[in-house]
């Protein structure tokens, strides 16, 4: 499947949504003047787009897999990995976005107050603050060039209790796949590392970034912070390499973080490379 017909597919799933919605809020008010099951052929014809996207993927793949390209880590200090391709390949789920080698990691200092757990009932939701991630510095894993990057999205509470993660799944997260890829990743930063590869960092703290399209950055500059925007239930990193700067046409690349590898899910691991010796004047502007 082209970029372009890619490209087609995210624009006619989205389109397809909207339709949905727009009958279901429809339906509240007035008698629609059709079956109700006939309501639910958009989402139909999403599931198939999605297949045969899911399809052309991991056909290509299997046929084609792209070596991994090895990079700095985005981070420092003690962390653990959720929902890495070690353990699965697409790692998310999906291939969609350019999740497919995707990896998720949250801080896990060995002083100061510890990651909350996940709980059923009590507290429903937290302050980002109350998670040693959120404010933590990101890194640029590359000599680079800012292709993308915004941060005037809020971070939200956490979604770590049972009733937060039932909003987070049925409510919240069916309107952000509405809203697009950008209210999915939230706040975001993309970085051309050259010869066709791209970095993404997604949920980055609103307000954080000290970077702007067209910048030149360097490899372990401070580029921003992690945040809880946009599709996350906590304040995490989640990071991954991709052939192309939009989410909605790009695929997969898998990477190893250099003196890392890919830590393995709920495998704590150590970062340490000269980033905290690399200051925001070191930025080049273009």
């Amino acid at each position: 499947m082209s970029v372009r017909q890619r490209k087609l597919a995210a624009v006619v799933k989205r389109v397809l949504w909207l339709i949905f919605f727009a009958q279901v809020t429809a339906g509240f008010f007035v008698d629609l003047p059709y079956n109700y099951w006939l309501g639910w052929l958009p989402v139909l014809g999403v599931v198939a787009i999605s297949l045969a996207t899911s399809r052309s993927v991991r056909q290509q793949t299997a046929t084609e897999p792209p070596a991994p390209v090895e990079v700095e880590p985005p981070v420092t200090g003690r962390w653990s990995a959720l929902n890495s391709p070690a353990d699965k390949v697409p790692s998310h789920g999906t291939h969609s976005l350019g999740q497919t080698y995707a990896i998720d990691i949250t801080a896990e200092p060995e002083e100061g107050p510890a990651r909350p757990t996940p709980v059923w009932f009590w507290p429903v939701a937290r302050r980002g603050q109350a998670y040693p991630a959120f404010g933590a510095p990101l890194y640029a894993v590359a000599d680079a060039t800012v292709a993308y990057a915004e941060d005037g999205q809020r971070d939200h509470l956490s979604r770590s209790s049972l009733v937060g993660v039932l909003y987070f799944w049925l409510v919240e997260g069916i309107g952000r796949t509405v809203g697009g890829s950008r209210r999915i990743v939230g706040n975001h930063i993309v970085l051309d590392l050259g010869e066709g590869t791209y970095a993404l960092y997604a949920h980055v703290q609103r307000g954080s970034l000290d970077v702007r399209a067209g910048d030149r950055v360097r490899a372990g500059q401070a580029i921003a912070r992690c945040g809880n925007s946009g599709n996350s239930t906590e304040p995490h990193v989640h990071f991954q390499l991709m052939d192309g700067p939009d989410l909605n046409t790009a695929r997969g690349v898998p990477f190893r973080w250099r003196g890392v590898g890919v830590p393995a899910n709920r495998e704590v691991f150590t970062a340490v490379h000269d980033a905290e010796q690399v200051s925001g004047k070191n930025l080049i502007q273009s």
